[in-house]
C-alpha cells in the first residue's frame, strides 16, 4: 500500500483525516481517533539510513500502535521495522514501498486503532 491508499483506507473505514501538525515537516501526518484524540498512526518519510535501510535518499513509512507481543514476530518480516522516532515496545514501522502484504496492513490499522480507542 501506499500513503495515498492508506490515507484513503482510514478515512473510508473511521472517517478520519490527516491532520500536517508541523510545517517544518509537511509530509508527515498524524491519525487520531476522534473520541479521545489519541494518535493512533503517524505516516511520513524518513531518510533510510535512519530507518537501517541501504540506499541514499527517503522511504515512506507508516508508524502504527501495535501489541508488543506481535511488534516482535512482525519485526522480523518483509516490510516491518522497529518504531521510528516513537516507543518501539508499542510501535512499530510498515515501509510503504510494497513489502508488507496490503491485508496485513489493513488489519494492524484496525488494531491501531482498537488500541488507541480502549485508552482514556
Amino acid at each position: 500500500m501506499n500513503r495515498q491508499e492508506i490515507e484513503g483506507f482510514i478515512e473510508n473505514e473511521f472517517g478520519v483525516l490527516p491532520e500536517h501538525l508541523w510545517a517544518a515537516f509537511p509530509d508527515y501526518a498524524v491519525f487520531r481517533n476522534p473520541r479521545n484524540k489519541k494518535w493512533f498512526g503517524l505516516i511520513g518519510d524518513v531518510e533510510k539510513s535512519k530507518l537501517g535501510l541501504e540506499g541514499s535518499g527517503k522511504a515512506d513509512i507508516l508508524v502504527l500502535r501495535c501489541d508488543p507481543i506481535l511488534i516482535g514476530s512482525l519485526v522480523h518480516n518483509p516490510g516491518y521495522l522497529p518504531a521510528y522516532h516513537m516507543n518501539r515496545k508499542n510501535w512499530l514501522s510498515v515501509r510503504l514501498d510494497g513489502t508488507a502484504p496490503p491485508e496485513q496492513v489493513m488489519d494492524l490499522i484496525h488494531l491501531a486503532y482498537e488500541i488507541i480507542a480502549k485508552s482514556k
